[in-house]
Formats: structure tokens, C-alpha cells, sequence
């Protein structure tokens, strides 16, 4: 007998030491809180960096290569837009330039956040490139594949090749500035292109940078009347696009939902079945909830 008290002391002292390391090991409440929040808050920030910068570049390849195909159909049907109203998100131009870095890359029409998710976007109020006068074309500096993250070194006499359903142009960059649109500087008879992206300081439109090229050789195509002489706050350089409140509320409330229902299943159903249906809902809702908040950003970032 006193063997086996011995043994079930042993015993009973062993739990209550596991138990007080536990209970040493366990932390305060609030202690605990903190940590989950800021995990939480780092998981979140990870999740934003990395949909901004790798996330919102699959959206703009896979635009692309709807554009592309859309654009070449038009070229080959002639079909392409030349002038007048054209509809917002319609290709109209292609780009093709080894020192700025780009190839093929589609213009869309337009210059809001939202459809410079897809690629670089042609100011409505100004001629297609090709066409008399002066053309504008924004493009992304650093998210939704950065078109023109390069354009800002380009060298003067850089060569530049637009495609339009008017023909092909070749235009040749003649400097890099920072600054605004001054009109006044050039002959409205000539052609000339200013391509427009986020600067050193991507929040500051003073910083922003612009690449001038003219019209190397020929005469510029006419442009058709009926285009806009204004553009919508949205299409202004630096400006978020605020269309995007909405789907960005309705996301929020799907998460929250996914969120609810996943607690809800759990208990009923299962954890491992519960994680397996609601992960990707999950992911899906916090991709477009990020997709949304990235376009109310500057649309040149």
C-alpha cells in the first residue's frame, strides 16, 4: 500500500506542477489581446502590401491579355475607335517602346482609378495619339503592373510606337519633366504625346512625371469631333476613384458574413469541413475588399 501512495502522490504533486508552469506560462488577458490585435493588424498590413504589389499585377496581366485580343480583333475588323464618344474601358491605342520598357502594352480609354487597374488610360478631353494636337495617357508608377514605372529615366530621342486604328506612329521623346499641362507651348497643328505617372513622391501631383514626345515623322492623322472637353473629378491625376465605396462596403459585409457563418458551422458541422468551404469564400471576399480599397488610392500610384 504505501507503495501505491507513494506512486499516486507522485503523481498528484506532478499535476500540480504542470499545472502551476501553465498557469506561469499563460498570459494576462490583456497581454493576450494585444499580441492577437497586432498580429492581426501585421497579418493585414502583409496582406494589403502584398495584394498591392503582386495581387493587383495578376488583375492587370489578365486585363492585358483580354485588351490585347480585343484590340487586335478591332485593328484586323477596323473597327477600332478613332474619335468621338468612346466608351470608357475600350482599347485604343498599343504601345511598343524597348526604352521605356513597355510591349504591347493596350491604352484604355479613360484615366479614373478603375480602368487603370487594366493598364495605361487615354485622358478623354485630349486627341488619340496620332491625331493633331495633344494626346495624354496616364499609367500606374508602382501597383496593377506598373506600366510606367520606367518611364521617369528614359533618355531624349527614345523612340515610341503607338498603334491606333488610324495607323502606326512612332514618336520621339523629347524630355522628362515635373510639373503640369502647358498647352500653350506647342503648335495644336503638330502631334505630340505626354505620357503622365506618380513621381518620387507618389502622394504629391507636383511631383508627378511627365514624358513629352512628338510626332518623329509625317503628318498627324485629323481627329473626329465630339470628344469630351472636360473630365470627370475621378480622371484627374492623383485622384482616387470614389465609384468604389460601394463595392468596397459590400465586400466588407461578405467578409463579415463569412466571418459569422464560419462560427456558426463550426459548432454544428465541423471545424475541418467548416475551413475547407469557408477559406476560399474568405479569400475571396478580402481580395475584392482590397481590390476596392486600392482603387480609392491615387490612380497614378
Amino acid at each position: 500500500m504505501s507503495t501505491i501512495t507513494a506512486v499516486a502522490t507522485d503523481r498528484a504533486v506532478g499535476r500540480r506542477q504542470a499545472r502551476v508552469r501553465r498557469e506561469r506560462a499563460a498570459l494576462h488577458p490583456g497581454a493576450a489581446a494585444t499580441i492577437a490585435a497586432a498580429s492581426a493588424v501585421g497579418l493585414l498590413a502583409a496582406w494589403v502590401l502584398g495584394m498591392a504589389l503582386v495581387g493587383t499585377s495578376l488583375t492587370e496581366r489578365s486585363a492585358q491579355a483580354r485588351l490585347y485580343a480585343t484590340f487586335r480583333a478591332q485593328l484586323a475588323a477596323e473597327t477600332a475607335p478613332l474619335g468621338g464618344p468612346i466608351a470608357v474601358g475600350a482599347p485604343v491605342a498599343m504601345l511598343d517602346s524597348a526604352a521605356l520598357h513597355l510591349h504591347h502594352v493596350v491604352v484604355v480609354e479613360g484615366t479614373a482609378a478603375s480602368q487603370l487597374a487594366s493598364g495605361p488610360g487615354h485622358r478623354p478631353d485630349s486627341p488619340l495619339p496620332g491625331q493633331a494636337g495633344w494626346s495624354v495617357v496616364y499609367g500606374r508608377s508602382l501597383t496593377f503592373g506598373a506600366p510606367f514605372r520606367s518611364i521617369a529615366t528614359v533618355p531624349a530621342g527614345s523612340t515610341l510606337t503607338v498603334t491606333t486604328g488610324q495607323g502606326v506612329f512612332d514618336y520621339r521623346v523629347v524630355g522628362v519633366r515635373r510639373g503640369g499641362i502647358d498647352s500653350g507651348t506647342f503648335a495644336p497643328s503638330t502631334a505630340r504625346l505626354t505620357l503622365v505617372t506618380s513621381g518620387e513622391s507618389v502622394a504629391n501631383p507636383a511631383h508627378a512625371v511627365y514624358v513629352d514626345a512628338v510626332l518623329a515623322h509625317g503628318s498627324p492623322q485629323p481627329a473626329p469631333a465630339g470628344r469630351p472637353t472636360t473630365v470627370a473629378a475621378a480622371d484627374v491625376a492623383m485622384r482616387g476613384d470614389s465609384t468604389q465605396l460601394t463595392p468596397l462596403v459590400f465586400w466588407l459585409e461578405a467578409l463579415v458574413g463569412v466571418a459569422f457563418a464560419s462560427v456558426w458551422a463550426a459548432r454544428r458541422w465541423g471545424r475541418w469541413q467548416t475551413w475547407v468551404v469557408s477559406a476560399p469564400l474568405a479569400v475571396a471576399a478580402l481580395w475584392g475588399a482590397t481590390g476596392s480599397m486600392l482603387r480609392l488610392l491615387p490612380n497614378l500610384i
